[in-house]
Formats: C-alpha cells, sequence, structure tokens
C-alpha cells in the first residue's frame, strides 16, 4: 500500500503542508435518526488533532446542516422541497458548528464557520476575499469549516456538492492533499454491487471511470461521480486526492501511514497556475460560444484571443467579465476565457463586423471577446464540458 511523504520540519520550510478533509452527511448524520454522529465527530476531531500537532495545517469541508435539520422543520429528505431543505439548514447549521466547536475544544484547538455561496466562488473578488479569511484563520490556528450556505442558495444557484467545493478549497489554499471521507473504501471500476467489480489503488486520468460512476448516498447530494470531479479539480492545482471510506478511529492518518485500503487521484505534475485554475476549473456554466473552426484551431498554436466577429453562436444570457465556455464547429471544448462584453452586445457586434464597437455601443473598445491572458486553451487532463444543444 502507498504510503505519504510527512511533513517537513518548519526548520527546512516556512510553508506547513495543508490537508483539506472532506465528509459528508452520511457520515455525520444518523441516517435513522437525523441526529449527529458524536462518534464520528469525536475520532475525526481527534485525528485532525493528531494531524496538526504532526505539523499539518487543516481545513474541513462539512456536509450535515440540511440533515440535522429535517427534525426541526419536520421533513424527512425524501420530501423536504426547496424551501423546506433552505429552513432545514437554518436549523442544523447551528447544531452541527456546536458539535464542531465543543469537540474541537476538548482536544486543544478552535474552528471557525465559513458559508459560501456559488457566486462567491465563481465572482473572483468575493472569492479572494474567501481566500483572504481563510488564510488569517489559518494563520491564527484555527480551523475552518466551509460550507455551502444553503439558507440562501436554491436548485439554479447552488454549488450543489461539497466534494468539488471542497476541491475548490483545496485549490484556493494551495493544499497537497484533499480527502475525501464517504461511505466505501475508494473507486472502483464499476458499480461495486456488481461481481468482479475491482478496486482501484491508483488514478491518473479520472475520466476513464466517469462512466461507471453514478449514484449517491440516501442523505448526501453527491455520488463518486461528483468525487471524481472533484479530484480532477484537485489534480490540476498540484493537489493529490484520497477517496476513502470515513472510520471512527484516526481516519485520515491511518491512510497516511498506509494503514487502510483508499484511492488516490495523483496530483499532475506540473499544475496550472492560480489565474488559471480559477478560469478553468467551473463549477457552472455562465455561457458558452462556438467559433469559427479555422480561429479554433489556430488558438492551440498562437497567444492570441478570439473576437466578437468569430462567433458562429451564443448559449445563454452572460454578463462581462464571466467566465465563458469555448466550443469549435466540431462541438469540442477547447478553451475557457473571461469575456469582455455580455451577450446581447457580443450578439450585436457580431452582426455587423463592418462597424466599430464606438458606433455600436457608444463608447471605444476592441472588438475582442476574449484577450488571449485572459483564456485558457484546455489541456488533455482538463474535464469538458457537453457541448451547447440549443443556439441563439
Amino acid at each position: 500500500m502507498p504510503t505519504f511523504e510527512q511533513p517537513k520540519s518548519e526548520k527546512t520550510s516556512r510553508i506547513k503542508p495543508r490537508i483539506v478533509i472532506k465528509v459528508g452527511s452520511s457520515l455525520l448524520a444518523n441516517v435513522k435518526n437525523l441526529t449527529p454522529s458524536f462518534a464520528f465527530m469525536h475520532g475525526l476531531l481527534s485525528d485532525i488533532s493528531t494531524l496538526r500537532d504532526q505539523g499539518y495545517e487543516v481545513v474541513l469541508t462539512s456536509s450535515g446542516s440540511v440533515a440535522l435539520g429535517l427534525n426541526t422543520v419536520g421533513c424527512t429528505i425524501e420530501n423536504a422541497s426547496v424551501q423546506d431543505k433552505q429552513a432545514a439548514a437554518a436549523c442544523g447549521q447551528p447544531i452541527l458548528m456546536h458539535a464542531y466547536k465543543q469537540i474541537a475544544l476538548e482536544y486543544g484547538f478552535d474552528i471557525a464557520q465559513v458559508l459560501v455561496t456559488l457566486d462567491d466562488l465563481e465572482n473572483r473578488r468575493r472569492f479572494l476575499n474567501i481566500k483572504n479569511t481563510v488564510h488569517r484563520l489559518i494563520k491564527q490556528g484555527v480551523m475552518p469549516i466551509v460550507n455551502e450556505n444553503d439558507t440562501v442558495t436554491t436548485e439554479e444557484i447552488r454549488v450543489g456538492d461539497n466534494d468539488r467545493l471542497a476541491a475548490k478549497v483545496a485549490q484556493m489554499i494551495g493544499a497537497e492533499y484533499l480527502f475525501i471521507l464517504t461511505c466505501i473504501d475508494g473507486v472502483y471500476d464499476r458499480d461495486p454491487s456488481e461481481e468482479g467489480a475491482i478496486f482501484v489503488e491508483s488514478i491518473e486520468d479520472v475520466s476513464s471511470y466517469m462512466e461507471a460512476a453514478s449514484g449517491t448516498s440516501s442523505l448526501g447530494t453527491g455520488g463518486m461521480l461528483t468525487k471524481l470531479q472533484a479530484a480532477n479539480m484537485a489534480q490540476n492545482a498540484g493537489c493529490t486526492t484520497i477517496i476513502a471510506r470515513g472510520t471512527m478511529e484516526a481516519p485520515v492518518t491511518a491512510i497516511l501511514r498506509g494503514e487502510r485500503r483508499h484511492t488516490k487521484c495523483i496530483a499532475h505534475s506540473s499544475p496550472s497556475s492560480a489565474w488559471n485554475i480559477w478560469l478553468t476549473d467551473r463549477l457552472q456554466m455562465a455561457g458558452s460560444l462556438v467559433i469559427k473552426q479555422d480561429v479554433a484551431d489556430s488558438l492551440f498554436g498562437g497567444d492570441d484571443g478570439f473576437s466578437c466577429h468569430d462567433v458562429v453562436s451564443i448559449h445563454g444570457n452572460f454578463e462581462r467579465a464571466d467566465v465563458l465556455h469555448v466550443y469549435d464547429e466540431k462541438g469540442e471544448e477547447i478553451a475557457r476565457g473571461l469575456c469582455n462584453f455580455s451577450s446581447d452586445e457580443t450578439a450585436i457586434i457580431s452582426s455587423r463586423p463592418e462597424e466599430t464597437v464606438k458606433n455600436i455601443l457608444g463608447y471605444a473598445a476592441s472588438h475582442r471577446l476574449i484577450n488571449s491572458e485572459n483564456l485558457v486553451v484546455l489541456a488533455e487532463h482538463h474535464l469538458s464540458w457537453d457541448e451547447p444543444v440549443q443556439s441563439e
């Protein structure tokens, strides 16, 4: 079984190694009674205390607020509406955080709550504000516990799963490891309930296992699919992802010592820059474009972006400074980038190629839709999104 490098001494490195740990609702909440699983929480925070003593800096991404609040609002997970889940989150979040705080204090450290929304992570300024807050807490020795703010999000504007949220946090803080603790011991080459399913110890290309990953737990919103998506996001940032069963005793340190079975999704050896990572690893598609095939082909060999006049079709309603998914005329996603015009402005400019932007919009500007410095051509190890189906 693979082993892990132990953290370097602060005498040889000024940066402590960082771990992001994600735990799901199925581990934190008793499925039958929808009450906190204090035995698991004690085991987890005891293990985190050990990690901190060993020199690791730890950030926790935790589900559980909706599950723990369902009893209070008189609902079950099967019949709860969006409003029920929002109300349940409002009731369950203080239960969850109170349990975390009391247990953490027993082990000699404090915690802080960081609630985020999809917009917080997709908007560059707000993303940096969250990053600064998390870094300040880590510097103070306080463990941040990050969760989606389920009280204000709807199905259309939410991250949707804490697996990818944890990956965004790992990218944000430059973590060495992302641990996704779940109710299964790792990744299989097919549904593990099928006869002959083979356990996968190590993965470099997660795309080869995407088709076999499906299904969710009764309490959670993510399945193995979202865990592999999260692993790909972490890989792109040079972070190794560990997918393993959450246990009550040493759920993380036992894996670091090589004592428990797990799947390791190996980090890419040449990670992207922080800016490129933020541009490419999106949680939701703001909008997309199809551009001319010859222009698309030229992106792979040059440093130029492309103009509104290169657009074949526009998909979705987007605003200036949104990150767009760019497709060629074959239907392949080739790039993502920050746009200079809204979808309406892009449509108008592209339909009037003989006129200047000033004549069309009333102010002087280049007709370039995405500049080269704000455009990332996707590498083979990025997971692509399906091509748009409706053309405007």
